[in-house]
């Protein structure tokens, strides 16, 4: 258990380095505030998915030229169609039709969205001085919104956390995989990745700023380093994670397997943990952030989900029909990541 604790502490304190690195490589510069011009970032921006959206908002003759968003940590492919959908919806208006003005978020990115809008709202009242009504800004506490799926992703983690604890059924295993696929994953969007585990250690959440994504991922997140704890090794990426589950639900549509020699499994494994060694100096160097926007996670989103992603995504789900969980043993950075957490991969060294 002391091996257990000490593993698990360094991988967290690994992880905690390479999200305050990668906040600091997209901190916006601060520069003194000039007329008609304010940056949101001194306002205390609100957060998206990953963390704060910060704006910088252009105003001339009380009327909005331009609305910029300044560098962030949200994933590209979801925050670059919030700002080509988003950005522009204010220009030309006046500060106080810009506070009136209703914009409904965007289908997939929602809480990059609703943060962008919200500090959009902080920005305009401080520019306004007092002329914007009331309702700007009344949304700054952010209360949690109740969203069906995400009650719905939260039982769905709950019965994947417990139940096979103490049931061991095949029937409802392929249940279970089929609700971790279809709800926690092309629901709710909700997989643990090591982009969403930067974002919970990166600092910049708060009980202010929490919402119900938040929330679920935590859950998942608990799940993957309490219980094995208590000896319930590897328990999410077997029963909760969504790619695995897709993974195996499809590699049970082919009873008869491709059979990889024990030199080839020892050679991917070995390509597995020199990849995450890499991967992990790209983010303590701050070479690559960007690598943490290609897993395969978010490819349940597929509205949102960029090209590549969703080819990465396919590859490792075809390959599955023949080789068992392809992704997950040979390739997961987070996977390994969880497996030195708790212990299990410096035994097999």
């Amino acid at each position: 258990m002391v091996k257990q604790l000490l593993c698990l502490a360094a991988c967290i304190l690994m992880v905690v380095g390479a999200a305050v690195r990668r906040n600091a490589a997209v901190a916006p510069e601060e520069s003194a505030p000039i007329a008609g011009t304010i940056n949101t970032s001194g306002l205390g921006a609100v957060t998206g998915y990953a963390g704060p959206v910060p704006l910088q908002i252009y105003v001339s003759n009380g009327v909005v030229d331009s609305v910029i968003a300044l560098p962030n940590v949200e994933t590209p492919n979801f925050f670059d169609r919030v700002e080509e959908e988003l950005l522009h919806r204010w220009d030309g208006l006046t500060i106080e039709e810009a506070a009136q003005l209703n914009v409904d978020a965007v289908s997939g990115a929602t809480y990059s969205s609703k943060a962008l809008i919200d500090n959009m709202q902080r920005g305009l009242k401080e520019l306004g001085a007092g002329k914007v009504e009331a309702q700007v800004g009344e949304d700054d506490a952010q209360p949690l919104e109740f969203k069906i799926e995400i009650i719905a992703g939260l039982i769905v983690a709950l019965m994947a956390a417990f139940i096979p604890l103490f049931w061991k059924n095949r029937t409802y295993r392929i249940i279970q995989q089929l609700l971790n696929v279809a709800v926690l994953g092309f629901w709710c969007g909700a997989c643990l990745s090591f982009s969403s585990v930067l974002s919970l250690f990166n600092g910049q959440l708060s009980m202010v700023n929490v919402h119900w994504p938040t929330i679920l991922l935590l859950v998942l997140l608990i799940v993957a380093i309490v219980w094995p704890l208590f000896g319930k090794k590897s328990h999410y990426c077997n029963h909760v994670c969504p790619f695995g589950s897709l993974q195996e639900l499809c590699g049970r549509c082919v009873p008869h397997k491709f059979s990889l020699s024990l030199r080839a499994v020892k050679a991917l494994t070995l390509f597995r943990r020199i990849l995450w060694a890499l991967l992990m100096l790209c983010l303590w160097t701050g070479v690559w952030f960007e690598w943490v926007d290609y897993e395969p996670f978010s490819a349940f989103i597929v509205q949102s989900a960029s090209t590549a992603v969703l080819v990465i995504a396919a590859v490792f789900v075809l390959l599955s029909f023949f080789i068992n969980r392809p992704y997950c043993r040979f390739v997961c950075p987070l996977g390994t990541l969880l497996k030195i957490s708790q212990g299990t991969e410096i035994k097999k060294k």
